[in-house]
C-alpha cells in the first residue's frame, strides 16, 4: 500500500473516533446503515458506533448494552489508529541527512 493511502486511513478513523467521542450515544440520530435505511428493524451491526460512543464516554455497561461488540472494536480502531501513526511517522517524519 502506497503511503498516501496510508495516511487517507489514517485521517478516516481519527475523524471517525472523534465524531463518536462527540456524539450522544443516547440521542437518535440519521444513519447510515443500508438496513435501516430500507425499513429492517433490525441489523447485525445495528448499535455499534453508539457502543463504541458509550466506550469513548467511559460508559462500559450501556456499552455492552447496545452491542456486544463495541468493546473488542473500539480495541481495533485503536490498534490500527495506532499501526498507521507508527508507518506515517516513519515515512513523513524527520529523515537524517
Amino acid at each position: 500500500m502506497k503511503p498516501v493511502n496510508y495516511l487517507f486511513e489514517l485521517s478516516v478513523w481519527v475523524f471517525a473516533l472523534i465524531a463518536l467521542a462527540f456524539v450522544n450515544p443516547a440521542s437518535h440520530h440519521y444513519t447510515l446503515c443500508p438496513l435501516a435505511n430500507l425499513g429492517f428493524s433490525w441489523c447485525p451491526g445495528c448499535g455499534l458506533g453508539r457502543s463504541i460512543a458509550c466506550i469513548l464516554h467511559g460508559n462500559f455497561g450501556l456499552s455492552f448494552e447496545y452491542h456486544w461488540f463495541g468493546v473488542p472494536a473500539t480495541l481495533f480502531l485503536l490498534h490500527r489508529t495506532w499501526q498507521l501513526s507508527k508507518k506515517c511517522l516513519v515515512y513523513f517524519g524527520h529523515k537524517p541527512t
